[in-house]
């Protein structure tokens, strides 16, 4: 079965104005729709791929020629990062805000070193906020449509949190400035899906351990 583009949760002018609606429409119907085709054209050049999840595919990306790893990579982290957005944003509350104040002193100490990780990614990448096996947070920059779920990522772990740092992602609103978009990018971040994300690690470690 073909991977397909997921709808939006949103209209596409509801983030603004952190994100514009011209910058969505493209993001969304024009870049990752190719993500999408083209690792439908990888897969089926590849009958061993034929019914696997896009995160069986990313388990054993090392072995995937780049077609499959950078489209691969470039739908599933889009997918990704369509959710971790609302209109409005939200704030860390209850475990999650206990579990950043632990690893990074504050919420603010937080930002400060994931916008470092944005801006010090050379070239296009995403920055990623992620939880070990033990629920331990941890900040990752990764290049191109890489993540942490692949096999050969030098930081593993389960992404909770994710921004897309290749300019197509801001260069409409804010040009060069990626450090303005990552700055104002957590006015729209959706808190409550982070924390939904970060209890299901804790789930899925108690359900190996059973």
């Amino acid at each position: 079965m073909a991977f397909t583009l997921p709808p939006l949760p949103y209209a596409y002018d509801a983030l603004e104005p952190t994100i514009d609606a011209q910058t969505m429409q493209l993001h969304h119907s024009k870049h990752h729709q190719a993500y999408v085709d083209k690792l439908n054209e990888g897969v089926s050049e590849d009958p061993s791929l034929e019914g696997k999840t896009l995160e069986e595919i990313l388990a054993s990306i090392s072995s995937q020629p780049k077609k499959v790893r950078n489209n691969g990579g470039g739908h599933w982290n889009h997918s990704f990062f369509w959710e971790t957005m609302k209109p409005g944003g939200s704030a860390p509350v209850g475990r999650l805000a206990e579990v950043i104040d632990d690893a990074f002193g504050s919420l603010d100490a937080l930002k400060k070193k994931f916008n470092e990780a944005g801006v010090g990614q050379f070239g296009s990448g995403w920055v990623w906020l992620v939880a070990d096996h033990d629920g331990q947070l941890s900040i990752v920059a990764t290049p191109n449509q890489d993540n942490p779920l692949m096999d050969d990522a030098p930081v593993k772990g389960t992404p909770i949190l994710g921004n897309d740092v290749w300019e197509h992602a801001y260069y409409l609103k804010y040009n060069n400035r990626r450090a303005d978009y990552l700055n104002a990018w957590w006015d729209v971040v959706d808190w409550e899906k982070v924390a939904e994300r970060y209890e299901g690690v804790g789930q899925s470690a108690v359900a190996e351990l059973a």
